[in-house]
């Protein structure tokens, strides 16, 4: 696959993911602009070093696009304010894991 091609499914890719961790958020959904911005001060940039590798001290452009995704993907929780204090989680069923109980008595080796 090209490096454009990568670009642009990284680029699709991070606005699905914005899709569905802030579903029904209007405010959070602007994250589109702030996605938008940075793709575009970056879309002149041909050298495939910059784009893929580090260079000096700045990140690797696809490497953190990437993460983003990840990181929103598995980590980030829609909360809804249902009253002054009080807020409702709403997980998405790809973060729900089986929940494993804790036992306070361990076991015994034989």
């Amino acid at each position: 696959m090209g490096q454009a091609a990568k670009v642009l499914q990284l680029f699709k890719t991070l606005h699905r993911t914005r899709q569905q961790v802030f579903k029904n958020d209007a405010r959070a959904l602007e994250a589109r602009i702030k996605i938008n911005e940075e793709f575009k001060s970056n879309k002149n940039e041909t050298s495939p070093k910059k784009i893929e590798e580090e260079i000096l001290s700045s990140p690797k452009l696809m490497k953190t696009g990437s993460d983003v995704e990840l990181l929103l993907r598995t980590s980030v929780i829609q909360g809804i304010h249902t009253d002054h204090d009080t807020l409702k989680l709403v997980p998405r069923k790809d973060l729900l894991m089986e929940n494993v109980p804790y036992c306070d008595i361990p076991t015994q080796k034989q």
